[in-house]
């Protein structure tokens, strides 16, 4: 996005079904998405904050769900999210070592617009999900404060970039540079049009499995660079799937079960040590967080619909991937590591993606 050559550029294509007009999670109305970049010296890193609604979420809740493919991950606000079946705060995402300090400030972030919480009410459950980005960043150095996490929520806006900005700065996608992606998809049905939208942030597998839209690009660029030791497929990745689509807790659930689908297309075993985690809400129906005086009204999709967004939610996490390597940048961090991007590798060793 703001202009970035993205993997449709170099003419690859996933999938069949047409994407929203950014071909982005905030192509699902409401949904903005905001970035704080750290990019001095030794630290590399940054936080990613996606906003679900324009409005208080705390007070209109919205139907979410999560799903763990490899437990290696370091989330918090899941638990009370499986238990009750909705969204209440932004989902922020950073390095491993400022999850405490980034759900702290969305505490405080919620704070500030809910004067209830804590007194007339209970408490609020911030929702925050990590990738390890030890090797390009200095993850002791827990450089992530308060005000980060304050500016990447003000910094967001339907159109943003990708690559390695935010949280996606110091992360690594199949041994060369990952980063922060993003793709969605239009779903046609009788009853309506709507829209899935996928934001990733990347930090998994090896060179040797890496594949464009079926293609095996990863051994032809492994064979090419001689200089970069293949790493065991340890990494993480974070998928948030966004979506207007009329759907219950379960349905959602079954929609990020499906994330595997794409992850698995770009080459990813799902190894031991990953994290590999989808997290996901429906715009659809709000659910006001005060008990009203009639019934609630949450209207959901035949099953039979479903197979359409087991495609959409595959076909955006694999071009969500795809888009999170191709913007990356290069970078040079903790005692100079560094590590290819794709963008160079196929320009220097005119390797074609299709």
């Amino acid at each position: 996005m703001k202009g970035q050559k993205r993997i449709r550029d170099y003419g690859v294509k996933i999938g069949k079904l047409e994407t929203g007009e950014w071909n982005a999670i905030t192509d699902v109305e409401g949904v903005t998405v905001g970035h704080v970049t750290l990019a001095d010296g030794e630290v590399q890193t940054g936080v990613t904050a996606v906003l679900p609604l324009q409005g208080n979420i705390f007070r209109e809740k919205l139907i979410a769900s999560s799903h763990v493919i490899n437990g290696y991950g370091k989330t918090v606000g899941t638990i009370q999210i499986e238990e009750l079946g909705t969204l209440e705060t932004p989902i922020l995402l950073t390095n491993t070592s400022s999850i405490g300090i980034v759900a702290d400030a969305l505490i405080d972030y919620m704070l500030e617009d809910n004067p209830e919480i804590g007194r007339e009410t209970g408490t609020v459950n911030p929702v925050v999900g990590e990738c390890n980005d030890m090797y390009l960043n200095d993850i002791r150095a827990r450089s992530i404060t308060k005000e980060h996490v304050f500016e990447a929520i003000e910094n967001a806006s339907v159109e943003f970039e990708e690559g390695a900005v935010g949280t996606g700065r110091g992360t690594l996608a199949c041994s060369i540079k990952g980063g922060i992606g993003t793709s969605s998809r239009k779903m046609e049905t009788e009853h309506g049009t709507y829209t899935l939208g996928v934001l990733v942030q990347s930090n998994f597998g090896m060179l040797s499995d890496f594949r464009v839209d079926g293609k095996a690009v990863g051994p032809e660029l492994r064979d090419s660079i001689l200089n970069v030791k293949e790493e065991k497929d340890k990494g993480s990745i974070m998928m948030i799937v966004a979506t207007d689509l009329p759907v219950s807790e379960r349905q959602l659930n079954r929609i990020l079960k499906r994330t595997v689908t794409g992850l698995a297309r770009t080459g990813s075993t799902v190894g031991n040590g990953s994290g590999d985690i989808a997290l996901g809400f429906s715009t659809a129906t709000r659910i006001p967080h005060k008990k009203p005086d009639y019934l609630l009204s949450i209207p959901t999709i035949h099953e039979a619909d479903m197979d359409l967004a087991f495609r959409a939610v595959g076909e955006a996490v694999e071009e969500a991937i795809l888009n999170s390597m191709i913007t990356a940048e290069k970078v040079v961090g903790r005692d100079g590591n560094e590590r290819p991007t794709l963008k160079d590798l196929i320009e220097e060793y005119d390797i074609s993606l299709v």
